[in-house]
């Protein structure tokens, strides 16, 4: 049995008076790709956001293992193994794409393992090496998301945290993204995966949690919750 990489304990999350995430509970095992579904407002990216340190926690616990890593450091928690490819991809557009890696390795201090980091994102993502020395800027919505995706690899993580990899791409490029997600995955990365595209993810996926509100719905094993008729037609679209 896999060990618990993460596990969120009675998490709550506010901003201000506005309660966005109300005290949830989610496990995530170690080398598997755990979904958080539901529609916008929901509550994802706050959950996704608190695990990485970016927003505080207003209650509960997130253990990292069986660390307590409940409201730390942000850079603290990206060098512990766990980074966060976030939403809207946040690409720097002045920069080359090898420039953009390079600042995805900044909690890397061992040469070889940057080294090894960069031929990793290379084998995933060919596009980029032939692109390595072009301005970040002048790449198109796939390979911007592409990017984003291999910068956050480049720390070389043990959960990689995704925030809507599918946002805004053509349906091919989001065939060739879940592919490599897949990949990543099996080649031993615990994937926490926030999206829309909510079919597409549980067929990648091991398990799923789908948020209303703040609050989990309904969650368990993907393969059960893509056959779940009336689960698909509330939250997920049609087939």
């Amino acid at each position: 049995m896999n060990r618990t990489a993460l596990s969120i304990k009675d998490l709550k999350v506010r901003y201000g008076a506005i309660e966005a995430v109300k005290g949830i509970d989610i496990d995530v095992a170690e080398g598997q790709v755990v979904a958080l579904l539901g529609a916008n407002g929901a509550g994802k990216t706050s959950v996704l956001r608190t695990i990485s340190g970016l927003t505080p926690a207003a209650g509960g616990r997130i253990f990292y293992y069986d660390r307590n890593i409940t409201n730390m450091d942000a850079e603290k928690i990206a060098a512990l193994g766990i980074t966060q490819s976030p939403e809207g991809r946040q690409i720097f557009g002045d920069l080359t794409v090898e420039e953009n890696l390079k600042v995805g390795a900044f909690t890397v201090r061992d040469k070889k393992t940057v080294e090894g980091c960069f031929e990793r994102c290379y084998r995933y993502f060919p596009r980029l090496q032939e692109r390595k020395k072009q301005m970040s800027y002048t790449l198109s919505g796939g390979e911007l998301q592409m990017l984003a995706i291999a910068r956050a690899m480049m720390a070389n993580p043990k959960v990689l945290l995704l925030d809507e990899p599918s946002l805004g791409l053509a349906p091919l490029v989001v065939r060739d993204i879940f592919a490599i997600i897949d990949e990543i995955r099996q080649e031993g990365t615990t994937v926490v995966i926030v999206e829309q595209n909510a079919l597409q993810t549980l067929k990648i996926a091991d398990y799923g949690y789908v948020l209303e509100v703040g609050e989990i719905h309904i969650h368990g094993p993907a393969a059960e919750l893509i056959q779940d008729t009336r689960l698909v037609e509330a939250y997920l679209g049609s087939k």
